[in-house]
């Protein structure tokens, strides 16, 4: 007895790829923010005597950064067929 296998192959919609991507991108910048913020917490603690400065800083570093990271995935052609001419 053979056995055969029929490869299928399955057409992945445009949407889901981008909502694979917002979910990346959503939460790498969320945990880059939260970073950003301890990073800010314990440098304000330590170092600046309690002020709220670092904290903001921290936050907007981390922010940024996640900011850079989503634009870097949502350009990329990871995902995306292309054809060459």
């Amino acid at each position: 007895m053979s056995t055969t296998t029929t490869e299928q192959t399955t057409v992945v919609p445009s949407q889901n790829l981008l909502n694979d991507k917002w979910d990346v991108v959503l939460s790498n910048a969320l945990i880059k923010t939260g970073l950003g913020l301890g990073g800010g917490v314990l440098a304000s603690i330590i170092l600046f005597k309690r002020r709220a400065f670092p904290v903001w800083i921290g936050v907007g570093f981390g922010l940024g950064r996640g900011y850079a990271e989503g634009d870097a995935i949502f350009r990329s052609t990871q995902g995306i067929r292309t054809v060459k001419s």
